[in-house]
């Protein structure tokens, strides 16, 4: 007979409970982190629970667990790290919580159907993110900005529109960028020279307008800008990039700065090889045709002894018809009175560049005699350096009015009586005389009222020199800081008439002139005044030589952004016009090493109290004596004050600026009309300026 077999004993209460415990805790570990879970379930309501994400639920599940596999996951331990949904069809939206997948590297959702805005919230730390071919719309979400992390931002052929945000600055791993087919305008951002590592930038077949200085820097190797709206001319430096394609946009015909070449130079060596034969043939009969149209006109024009051509070309080098209502007329002065009975001071004209142009720099011309424009600046003296040498006493250091990074500004004169001022460049700055004379073009374009007029140069072998006219009251800074108990002090009314005038010439480089031209070493010694007090700003269209803005602004003037020679923006010359206007205010330097360490450095010394109105009265120039509107003095600190943000996202743009001041004045015309006329330098609680 078989024994039976003994039942064992059951096991101890503790070790049952110990066993659950580890089989909770392995079932815990398994498990997909919640949050992820959640951000998927969203996402999967939002785009309509599409048959084809076989394994996704709406509402909880595991994808990094034992369930059926979700498509396109793929997880790391608890956490999701890639979602590839490329080219499945799928609709509706993204969702709303993609910023809880916080491990997400990955993210494609190419070529599918998916429409609305982008998401603001996107997987933070997301390396490589790729929505092309779909059908959103509005802008690329701000909040890439932050994405350290990103190399692949590719949200081309979509229905994105409007103008990209300057918020590039803090993205320094991302190699490749995909803007095209969209329908993106305005001009590229100036936070793109951030990009030190982009070595991909597809823009083409958008409306993109301005010029591309901005991109010079780049290790670019592959670079599509076809069929935008580009004016001005390609950077040197870019013409060697692997992939270069350019077709399809405005550049200028036009004779092309130093460091720029012209865009019809590159067009055979630039790629584009998408525009095709049949374009090229299309481009070679049309040129044909203006060849020929142009040699039947000359022959018209010869037998009817007719007078050199007229200009009839009131045009930038973009084509563009312009406008440009000055603050002042040429050795006119500027004062309060114009601006008091103007009817249309809060309407104001668009602004642009300079007088009609003669025959030898229009278009037409220029396409005939190409050479002769390169050589031959309109209007300009051309001086030997015999005859300056002379003039300034063979550059005697007691005619030295100013010596700057690129050399030194001479006091010239002539037995005549004439007085210039001419600066004298380091024979090492040009490699010839070629890349002088592309300068002295360029400069001599630049026509306004408030900037210094460029009236001659010398162009001999090692010898490089602009010649401008003579200011004898000289800068803004030695009215300021240098004037002795004897000097004229400037008055209230003059020290606004004078923002006013910088702030418009400043206004025309940035606004009016094609491409846009940044000024870079804007500071109160570079701001003449002439016999009127008007101002006139020099040292414009050499930003070329400004590399490293803390050794030529100084002390002071640089914008926090220019940590590195690429920090440089349009609105770092709005923070340094801000910095120009605190010394108008104050009657200070920018920075004094002889005040207390609290207050050497102006920005940071006055920033704090700009709007306390008690402390503002404190801080105003003790040469003005009091007279001075109080809510005048407001009202400019206030303009200022925007111009000194630290962020360059927050400051104004210059003619915003400029507007502001005009409205101000506006605002003291309508209260001295109903109060009655008084002394400009009389101090009234009623009046604004």
């Amino acid at each position: 007979m078989a024994r039976r077999r003994r039942p064992l004993p059951p096991p101890p209460q503790h070790l049952v409970g110990l066993a659950v415990l580890l089989s909770v805790a392995t079932v815990a570990v398994a498990k997909t982190d919640q949050s992820d879970v959640k951000a998927l379930n969203v996402m999967f309501i939002s785009m309509n629970k599409p048959s084809q994400l076989s394994g996704w639920k709406s509402s909880g599940g595991d994808p990094c667990g034992d369930d059926d596999a979700w498509k396109g996951i793929t997880c790391s331990g608890s956490s999701v790290t890639e979602i590839d949904l490329s080219g499945l069809g799928l609709s509706g939206t993204l969702g709303y919580q993609l910023s809880s997948l916080k491990s997400v590297t990955k993210f494609d959702a190419s070529n599918n159907n998916l429409n609305g805005d982008i998401p603001y919230q996107l997987p933070p730390n997301v390396v490589q993110l790729n929505l092309y071919g779909n059908s959103f719309t509005g802008g690329v979400p701000y909040s890439i900005s932050q994405m350290e992390d990103l190399e692949t931002l590719n949200v081309g052929k979509n229905n994105l529109n409007g103008q990209l945000t300057d918020m590039f600055s803090q993205l320094p791993k991302l190699s490749t960028l995909d803007l095209s087919f969209n329908r993106f305008s305005g001009s590229l951002p100036q936070s793109f020279q951030h990009l030190k590592n982009l070595k991909t930038l597809n823009v083409e077949t958008n409306q993109f307008s301005g010029h591309i200085d901005v991109l010079a820097k780049l290790p670019l190797e592959d670079l599509n800008l076809q069929n935008n709206k580009f004016t001005g001319w390609i950077p040197s430096k870019l013409k060697d990039i692997n992939n270069l394609q350019i077709g399809g946009n405005q550049w200028s015909s036009g004779s092309a700065p130093p460091g720029m070449e012209k865009g019809s130079a590159l067009g055979s060596s630039s790629g584009g090889g998408s525009v095709g034969g049949v374009n090229g043939l299309i481009i070679a009969a049309i040129v044909i045709g203006v060849l020929l149209a142009a040699l039947i006109l000359l022959s018209v024009l010869k037998r009817n002894h007719s007078s050199p051509v007229q200009s009839h070309y009131l045009m930038d080098e973009s084509g563009h018809n312009r406008s440009f209502a000055p603050l002042v007329d040429d050795g006119r002065a500027v004062n309060m009175k114009p601006l008091e009975h103007s009817s249309s001071i809060s309407s104001r004209t668009p602004p642009v560049m300079m007088p009609s142009k003669s025959i030898s720099d229009n278009e037409f011309e220029n396409k005939l005699n190409h050479s002769r424009r390169s050589t031959d600046p309109i209007n300009l003296v051309t001086y030997s350096s015999l005859d300056l040498q002379a003039a300034t006493g063979n550059f005697h250091s007691t005619r030295l009015l100013g010596q700057g990074i690129i050399g030194g500004v001479y006091k010239a004169k002539y037995a005549d009586g004439r007085v210039l001022a001419v600066k004298k460049f380091d024979p090492l700055s040009f490699s010839g005389s070629s890349d002088f004379m592309d300068l002295v073009n360029s400069i001599s374009k630049l026509r306004h009222p408030n900037i210094s007029e460029l009236v001659g140069y010398c162009s001999e072998p090692g010898h490089y020199m602009l010649v401008y006219g003579y200011h004898m009251n000289g800068s803004i800074y030695d009215f300021l800081h240098l004037s002795d108990d004897y000097s004229r002090p400037l008055t209230w009314d003059t020290r606004v008439r004078i923002a006013i005038g910088t702030a418009s010439a400043l206004e025309y480089l940035h606004d009016a002139c094609s491409p846009s031209v940044i000024h870079k070493n804007i500071k109160a010694s570079n701001v003449l005044l002439d016999a009127d007090l008007n101002p006139r700003l020099t040292d414009c269209g050499l930003a070329y030589f400004y590399e490293d803005t803390s050794e030529s602004l100084g002390p002071g003037y640089n914008p926090p952004e220019c940590t590195r020679s690429s920090g440089y923006v349009m609105k770092s010359d709005v923070y340094c016009f801000g910095v120009v206007m605190l010394q108008l205010l104050t009657g200070r330097k920018p920075y004094d090493s002889s005040k207390p360490r609290t207050e050497q450095s102006l920005v940071n010394f006055v920033t704090p109290l700009l709007h306390d109105i008690d402390a503002l009265g404190a801080l105003a120039d003790p040469a003005l004596r009091g007279l001075y509107p109080p809510k005048a003095l407001s009202r400019f600190a206030d303009v200022l004050g925007r111009c000194i943000q630290s962020d360059p996202e927050f400051r104004p743009s210059i003619s915003e600026v400029v507007q502001s001041l005009l409205q101000c004045v506006q605002r003291s015309t309508s209260t001295r009309r109903m109060g009655g006329h008084r002394s400009v330098s009389q101090r009234s609680d009623d009046s604004d300026w």
